[in-house]
Parts: structure tokens; C-alpha cells; sequence
């Protein structure tokens, strides 16, 4: 298993005015956009942008994408960690977010890119 990257991740309301608040205050470059999921760098530090926020003050993320989801997930109960629920795998959706708590019971994410 390889760690392709490091995010940190925050949820909006409005992921265009998210966007356009990190590009105008800290210089962010702006390397993914969708409506879903958008990713900015800032100082070498991936800001993932979580579209469908509510609009009110919520929790930050820690988020790990892999190369391989299920061997993280396989990995993670090695190490002492757990998931906070299984994740769906469907056709309609396959595998690639799993939620995670740390033997300190700090949550974090794992993903994997959807292909």
C-alpha cells in the first residue's frame, strides 16, 4: 500500500465560494474542481473541498488517499485502529471512502480515487 496523498478536508455550502476564499487569501492553486470534490494547494498542503456543507461551523478532516483502500483497510485493524462503520462497496459506487478513528480516537478519513 502506497500513501498517493496527504489532505485535509473541509466541507461547503458553496464549494465555488470556498474555492475562491483560500485562492484570494493564502495563494492557493487550485488542482481539482467539481462540484463533489475539489482539491487546493497551499504551501505544498492539499486542501480538499467537500461539496454539500451545510453553511455552518463544522469539523476539519484528516484525509489519507491510497492506492489501495482495502489493504489500508486490512492495515488499519493491524495497527490498532478501526472503522467507524463499513464502507459500501456497490457497482452504483464503488469502494473509496472509508471512516477511521486512531488508537487515540482521533477520526480520519482513507479514500481511494474513484476510477
Amino acid at each position: 500500500m502506497k500513501v498517493e496523498k496527504v489532505k485535509y478536508v473541509l466541507w461547503a455550502a458553496d464549494w465555488q465560494r470556498c474555492l475562491r476564499f483560500y485562492r484570494e487569501l493564502f495563494g492557493g492553486v487550485v488542482s481539482f474542481e467539481s462540484e463533489v470534490w475539489s482539491e487546493i494547494v497551499i504551501a505544498g498542503a492539499t486542501i480538499g473541498v467537500h461539496g454539500g456543507g451545510e453553511g455552518k461551523r463544522t469539523w476539519t478532516g484528516l484525509s489519507f488517499q491510497l492506492d489501495d483502500l482495502r489493504e489500508g483497510i486490512r492495515r488499519l485493524a493491524e495497527c490498532g485502529g478501526a472503522l467507524t462503520s463499513e464502507p459500501n462497496d456497490t457497482p452504483e459506487d464503488p469502494l473509496h471512502l472509508a471512516m477511521c478513528i486512531d488508537p487515540e480516537g482521533n477520526e480520519f478519513m482513507m479514500t481511494q480515487r474513484r476510477h
